[in-house]
């Protein structure tokens, strides 16, 4: 399976080191910006290519694995969809744009090609997906961060982040809300409410608790499947504090899964 990576950031480099052993899957090129071009050779090293554009790769990938955030994806999302290569992103707060998330499912379509939501730096999507089958009553999403994880966000306009000494809750609000307002932030929520009732009608509340130890995600979920409550308290990548090594796990996840002769 030949792949093309969307960016060159800290969840990029753990992708291309983690499959680097793998004889199934071969990094073949990498999509950049044009004024990061002398970089990205350097990065992405000997036999692959190095492209600003997706439609300059030749032969075309199996898989285009967006790992630069929600620029990288509408950037460059539909036009390797439209060309029938699948896109893998955990960049799931970009589709709160409902242009954005509408030109992307017309260029999967016309293209015969999936965009595949991963699940990032949470758990559960499996059963709210599951669940979602049937009746779900509530969707609550909780994200919970030392203040200083929250500097750079709308936070700083709710609160001073240097100055609390308890909890305070920045945001309440839905899904659809939170990803819009905190494109940097809530990427999780995103994920949580697109596996359950969708945008509109999950909750979201983000928290600044200065006694938060790392970034903490809950969410709980009830309905006719029964109730869920799951916590992860989720650790950062050694190389890049902001970047969650789950969700960069989840993409290494993926793209093994996608080899597999039995999959999970």
């Amino acid at each position: 399976m030949k792949i093309a990576i969307i960016g060159q950031g800290a969840i990029a480099a753990y992708v291309v080191e983690a499959i680097a052993k793998d004889p199934a899957i071969e990094f073949a090129a990498l999509i950049c910006r044009t004024e990061s071009l002398e970089r990205a050779r350097k990065f992405a090293g000997k036999g692959v290519a190095v492209v600003t554009e997706i439609d300059q790769i030749s032969p075309k990938p199996d898989v285009a694995v967006d790992c630069a955030g929600h620029g990288g994806l509408a950037q460059h999302g539909a036009a390797a969809l439209s060309a029938g290569i699948d896109v893998v992103t955990i960049s799931t707060g970009a589709l709160a744009d409902a242009d954005l998330a509408l030109r992307l499912e017309d260029a999967a379509r016309s293209g015969g090609a999936r965009l595949k939501l991963l699940s990032g730096a949470i758990g559960g999507v499996d059963v709210l997906r599951a669940a979602n089958a049937g009746k779900l009553d509530s969707v609550t999403y909780v994200g919970r961060k030392p203040p200083t994880g929250w500097k750079g966000s709308a936070a700083e306009e709710m609160c001073n982040l240097d100055g609390l000494s308890e909890p305070f809750t920045h945001f309440s609000g839905t899904a659809r809300e939170a990803a819009l307002k905190y494109p940097k932030n809530a990427n999780v929520a995103a994920t949580v409410a697109l596996a359950g009732p969708g945008l509109d009608q999950t909750g979201v509340e983000l928290i600044a608790d200065p006694g938060a130890a790392g970034n903490i995600h809950e969410v709980r979920a009830s309905g006719e499947f029964g109730e869920m409550q799951i916590r992860i308290s989720g650790k950062a990548l050694a190389t890049n504090p902001r970047s969650s090594a789950l969700a960069a796990m989840s993409v290494v996840a993926e793209l093994r899964e996608r080899v597999k002769a039995v999959s999970i």
